[in-house]
C-alpha cells in the first residue's frame, strides 16, 4: 500500500492540522499521498489533487477523515474500483469509520507493511423506471429510502419480491437496506440488526398505516420492487445523501450489486465490541 488516497470530512476546524500532520508522516514512509480535490481546495492543502471520481484509479487504498457520512460519500465513489478504504472517526457514531483518531498511525503502520485485513461488504444497485424508461441508476451501501414529504400525506406503495407482491403499504415510506446499513435508518424504524458479513436485504415500512406491516429479511439474491402507486412530493434517497423526486407509478428495482466494499478493519475490532460501544450495550 504505497499510494493513499485521503479523503476529508468538510466544514471542520480539525481537519487541516490532522493533515497537515499525517500527510508529511506518510511520505516520510516512501507513501505517495493524492488528495480528493475539494477537500484541498477547502483546506488549502498542497499536494496532488485528484477528482473523487478518479480517486481510486490512482491509490491502493483510500483513507477517509471524518464521519460516517464522509465515509458513505467516498464508498459510493470509490467501491465499483475495487480498492478498499479506512475510516477514521472523526464523527460522532462512527459505525464505519471505525479508526479512533489516536489509533491512525498503527493502522497506516499495517498497511504499509502489509499487516491489515479487509472486509468486504455488499452493496445495493437502485434503478428507477418511469414509464417502462430507465430514468436513474445508483449505489448505496447503507439502504435505499423512500420518504414522504414533510408537509405531504401517507404514501402508497407496491412492493414485490422476485415479481411476487408481498404487501401495498400505506406509510411514510420505505426502507430497503444492506446489512451494512442495519445499524442506521433501518434500525431506528424497527429493523432488526445484521451481522455485517450476511448477504441479505432487509425491507423496513416506515411508520406504516397497518400495524401488522414488519421488517422483512430476504436473501441477496432477491430482487425487490417498489411501485408508488399514490402519494406526492415523495423522494428516493440514497444513503441520505443523493437521490430524486418521485413520481406516481415509478418503479424502483432494487438488487445486490456487484461491485463490494471492501472496509479495512480496526485492529482489535469486532461487530459486537462496536455495537457495545456504539450503542452503548452492557
Amino acid at each position: 500500500m504505497r499510494k493513499v488516497g485521503l479523503v476529508l470530512k468538510r466544514h471542520d476546524a480539525r481537519v487541516r492540522a490532522i493533515a497537515a500532520d499525517i500527510i508529511p508522516w506518510l511520505q516520510s514512509r516512501g507513501v505517495e499521498v493524492f488528495l480528493d480535490a475539494e477537500s484541498a481546495q477547502e483546506y488549502s492543502i498542497s499536494g496532488e489533487a485528484v477528482p473523487i471520481g478518479e480517486l481510486a484509479d490512482r491509490v491502493h487504498v483510500v483513507a477517509v477523515l471524518g464521519g460516517d457520512g464522509t465515509m458513505l460519500h467516498a464508498a459510493r465513489m470509490v467501491a465499483p474500483n475495487g480498492v478498499p478504504i479506512l475510516g477514521v472517526n472523526l464523527g460522532s457514531l462512527g459505525f464505519l469509520t471505525e479508526i479512533k483518531l489516536e489509533e491512525m498511525r498503527s493502522v497506516f503502520e499495517g498497511l504499509v507493511s502489509g499487516d491489515y485485513q479487509v472486509d468486504e461488504r455488499m452493496l445495493l444497485e437502485v434503478q428507477v423506471a418511469r414509464r417502462e424508461a430507465t430514468v436513474a441508476q445508483y449505489l448505496a451501501l447503507n439502504d435505499a429510502v423512500i420518504n414522504k414529504g414533510a408537509l405531504a400525506r401517507i404514501i402508497e406503495l407496491e412492493v414485490t419480491v422476485n415479481g411476487e407482491l408481498v404487501t401495498v403499504t400505506r406509510a411514510d415510506g420505505l426502507i430497503i437496506s444492506t446489512p451494512t446499513g442495519s445499524t442506521a435508518y433501518s434500525l431506528s424504524a424497527g429493523g432488526p440488526i445484521l451481522y455485517p458479513s450476511l448477504e441479505a436485504i432487509i425491507i423496513t415500512p416506515i411508520c406504516p398505516h397497518t400495524l401488522t406491516n414488519r421488517p422483512v429479511v430476504v436473501p441477496d439474491r432477491a430482487l425487490v420492487g417498489v411501485c408508488l402507486r399514490h402519494g406526492a412530493d415523495v423522494m428516493l434517497t440514497l444513503d441520505g445523501q443523493v437521490g430524486m423526486l418521485l413520481q406516481p407509478e415509478d418503479h424502483l428495482s432494487v438488487r445486490k450489486a456487484t461491485p463490494r466494499f471492501r472496509l479495512v478493519q480496526a485492529p482489535g475490532t469486532t461487530f459486537f465490541k462496536l455495537l457495545r460501544e456504539k450503542l452503548k450495550w452492557g
